[in-house]
């Protein structure tokens, strides 16, 4: 049995359902909802009330099949906490959507005015950082993405609330598929997934959850019953050694449900996505009532399906090997208050 300090094992369980599952919406993307509309609209910029309308639609139409809902603060978190519900648990992003391209790599920072201490303070269950990481290129990026991951990490410590972080490998500058886009590189190696993995499974980042991609690229995978693949999800989820859950990339609906069936047979304790849900509908902008439609007729019954698929095969974040099946605050006993520093632990 590992103990957690009283901070990150609330927030962890503020953020499964009441079995230790994590089945968690993103509504936090940027680009993703921002370059659509600026193209629909014909302006530079995409019109803040035609983000946060939208997101503000999202949760309100889709958060009763969560247990957890991840917002932005530039419009997901102003506009969608008035209707958010307090039964659910709250994420909130901390990475700038906007990276700085260099010759041997992406550099990431966080959002401008935002910090781990305000999340705290807005009523965040848990900090969402996605890092860009490429573990076979210069060696100062890689030491300055992860710089940037521990630091964020030592912060969380320090206020006491669970680090959930993302990892995404990307095209280097002269490789083929060359995009900016918030997409699963299409000629990716599981060789770099897994060594990503592997170097922010160190316990000095302090990461309590990983959110992951697939191994292999989810267009791919097929039916999601593929023993080659399941080696590789199963290597991932060894390596990982937290509990951890999927992420979407913008996969279609059939191959992130196969992309969960992989993770889940791996020890996979759940998922945080957002387009797989949601895109289809949102093709309908700017039509809100076909929007909203779109949601309730093909968003949530793909909610509930998957949902499903996460009751009968994910494991409990508890029972993740980490965890062993129990996880306690530590100090639990009459040293509590004394021994609590309020800074992370014991």
């Amino acid at each position: 049995m590992t103990t957690l300090s009283a901070g990150k094992l609330w927030g962890l369980r503020r953020l499964a359902d009441e079995k230790g599952r994590f089945k968690m919406l993103a509504v936090d993307q940027r680009p993703p909802i921002k370059n659509p509309i600026k193209a629909m609209r014909g302006t530079a910029e995409a019109p803040y009330e035609d983000v946060a309308g939208f997101k503000l639609m999202l949760v309100e139409e889709l958060q009763a099949e969560t247990s957890a809902v991840l917002m932005d603060p530039h419009f997901a978190l102003p506009r969608g906490l008035s209707v958010a519900s307090p039964a659910k648990g709250m994420i909130v992003t901390l990475e700038d959507s906007i990276f700085r391209e260099t010759a041997t790599g992406r550099l990431s920072d966080e959002i401008d005015d935002w910090s781990v201490e305000k999340i705290k303070r807005a009523g965040g269950d848990a900090v969402k950082v996605l890092a860009w990481y490429r573990p076979d290129t210069d060696a100062a990026n890689c030491r300055a993405q992860e710089d940037f991951a521990k630091r964020i990490g030592e912060a969380c410590q320090a206020y006491d609330i669970p680090y959930l972080f993302e990892l995404l490998v990307y095209p280097l500058p002269g490789e083929a598929d060359q995009t900016k886009d918030y997409v699963e590189m299409a000629a990716k190696q599981a060789d770099n997934v897994l060594e990503s993995v592997r170097r922010f499974a160190d316990p000095a980042f302090g990461i309590d959850i990983f959110k992951l991609e697939s191994p292999v690229p989810a267009k791919g995978i097929g039916d999601g019953t593929d023993g080659a693949t399941q080696k590789l999800f199963d290597e991932m989820g060894r390596i990982a050694a937290r509990p951890w859950v999927m992420l979407s990339a913008g996969a279609g609906m059939a191959e992130f449900e196969a992309v969960l069936k992989h993770a889940y047979a791996a020890g996979a304790s759940g998922y945080l996505a957002g387009r797989a849900i949601w895109s289809e509908p949102f093709k309908a902008f700017p039509d809100w009532d076909a929007i909203r439609a779109g949601l309730r007729q093909t968003s949530l019954p793909y909610v509930k399906r998957i949902n499903a698929l996460t009751d009968e095969h994910a494991m409990p974040w508890f029972d993740t090997p980490l965890y062993g099946g129990k996880a306690e605050i530590a100090h639990a006993d009459a040293s509590f208050r004394h021994s609590y520093s309020g800074m992370g632990g014991a």
